[in-house]
């Protein structure tokens, strides 16, 4: 064999060896390019997992923290009902005591009105066990009416007008109807009953009978 013949033979499985080595280190190259991929987007859904975790922590944290605010405010809000109510039941029991006491109080103050009109009468009847005189009696008895009507007018009670007056149904009470042409119409001709009234206030309607 000649010697060029050698050198091509020699030269030509040189290159191929080369080519065959480049081809080999690409395919390693290829290997690690997509080992370093595949670890890169290990590592990205690491990364994705991790933040969506502390995401979702931090949502939580948000949540608990909303959570306590608002069972505070429950808290409080119950506490405040606790206090109103208590304040409110001390309230009406405060208002019941007092109205009792006014009640009391305004008995108290009608009643001296007519203790000393009790006391003549309580000698009026003593006066008539022991056989006094029925004119002296009567001026007695006159004396104690004077009192008991000075007692009702301190309290601001007075006697309902009737008598010749027109018929008023807010103060009268009509029990009997006459014809009686010498009066006017609704005409007031006797009385029964007296009637009292305080203020605008009726006590007691006027007994009355009343003309045409």
């Amino acid at each position: 064999m000649k010697a060029s013949q050698i050198n091509n033979s020699e030269g030509c499985e040189t290159m191929n060896k080369k080519t065959t080595e480049a081809k080999q280190q690409d395919l390693e190259n290829d290997i690690k390019d997509d080992e370093q991929n595949v670890s890169s987007g290990q590592h990205s859904a690491q990364v994705s997992e991790e933040n969506d975790a502390a995401s979702q922590q931090a949502d939580i944290e948000v949540l608990k923290a909303e959570l306590e605010e608002k069972s505070k405010k429950s808290d409080e809000y119950l506490s405040m009902l606790q206090r109103t109510m208590a304040e409110f039941d001390n309230y009406k029991k405060r208002t019941a005591k007092e109205k009792e006491g006014i009640f009391s109080d305004a008995v108290c103050d009608t009643a001296s009105h007519f203790l000393t009109v009790l006391d003549n009468l309580e000698r009026a009847v003593d006066s008539c066990k022991e056989g006094a005189d029925a004119g002296k009696l009567l001026e007695g008895v006159e004396m104690v009416l004077k009192q008991f009507k000075d007692s009702l007018s301190k309290l601001g009670i007075e006697e309902i007008e009737a008598k010749g007056k027109n018929f008023d149904p807010e103060l009268h009470n009509a029990v009997m109807h006459v014809e009686d042409e010498e009066v006017g119409e609704s005409i007031v001709l006797e009385e029964f009953q007296k009637g009292y009234k305080l203020k605008d206030k009726v006590i007691r309607h006027s007994m009355v009978k009343v003309a045409n």
